[in-house]
Order: C-alpha cells, then structure tokens, then sequence
C-alpha cells in the first residue's frame, strides 16, 4: 500500500467521503479510502505525516473559465510535483478569454465539497475534468475524497475514465 495509512475499500466506508462522492464512487473498482487528521489534509503536510510521495499524491483544482460575459467551471488534476498551467493549456483548452482558480466559496458551494479536500469524484454534470497525463499513468495516485478528514487511493488511468475527463499535457 501507500504510505502508512490504513486503506480499506471505498464502498465500504462512504462515511469518509462526501456525499457527492460516494454517490459516485461505486464505478470505480479498487478505490480505497483511509481517514486522516484534517489538519493534515493539505498536500506538503499530509504527505510528510503519512509517508506518501509527493508523486503519488494528486492535486484537484477548480477553475473559473470566462468568455463573452459568461463563466464556466472546470477541474485539473495535477501531480503534487507539478502545476496546472491555468494561463496558458486550460484557458485555451477551454476556449476561454481568461481562467483563474475559483473562489473558494464557489469552489465548495458549486461541488458539495470541503476545501482541502476537492477531487474529481462526483463533480457536478458537465464539468470538464482536465487530467494531466502524468496523473493518468501513475499507478496508484492519493487524491481528496471531498473531505478534509480522508483520502482515496485509486490507479490514475480511473481518472481518465470519470465523466468529463480529458487527459492533456496540462503541468508545467
């Protein structure tokens, strides 16, 4: 396993996902799950705590993409060695004028999500899911679970396979 958590299957502990989450979760075989302290959740501090590389853990960011007045969200996932080229692959990717992060008030109000704990499990429908290709060979990546206090453990190829999901070169 990964690290020095204690994984067990997702389905089984729908406790530790948020609910958009773990209305999702059933397609996705072999996703584990495991709780952490929440103070930990963000990426430097959980992985240095749990013994998970930083190329092992992946990244959920939301964007908001504008064009022509209106404004659309997206998600990237990244490796925790990498960053999203927001500027430059996923505003043209998504044909936008101009793309930043979301707030994070948007962030969590638009997923059903905590902050910290973001994934791409069970986003809402229509979202694109950019996911680097890095993210996408890995054999196993450690990602959100939608809350502060856990995470999942899944291959990356499940990634590519979400609703939404297009692998690009998207880090730099």
């Amino acid at each position: 396993m990964v690290g020095t958590l204690d994984w067990e299957p997702a389905n089984e502990r729908r406790d530790l996902l948020a609910d958009p989450v773990a209305a999702a979760i059933g397609g996705l075989p072999g996703a584990e799950t495991a709780g952490i302290d929440p103070d930990l959740a963000d990426t430097a501090a959980f992985c240095e705590r749990y013994g998970v590389p930083l190329d092992v853990s992946a990244n959920c960011v939301v964007v908001a993409a504008k064009r022509g007045g209106e404004v659309a969200h997206a998600a990237c996932m990244v490796l925790a060695t990498g960053r999203a080229d927001v500027n430059g692959v996923v505003r043209k990717h998504l044909g936008a004028r101009k793309v930043s992060f979301a707030p994070m008030a948007d962030a969590t109000s638009l997923t059903g999500m905590e902050y910290g704990g973001i994934t791409p499990i069970g986003l809402p429908a229509g979202w694109p899911l950019l996911v680097d290709e890095a993210v996408a060979a890995a054999p196993h990546v450690v990602i959100g679970s939608g809350l502060r206090r856990s995470k999942i453990l899944l291959p990356g190829k499940a990634l590519a396979g979400l609703p939404g999901a297009e692998v690009i070169a998207l880090a730099r």
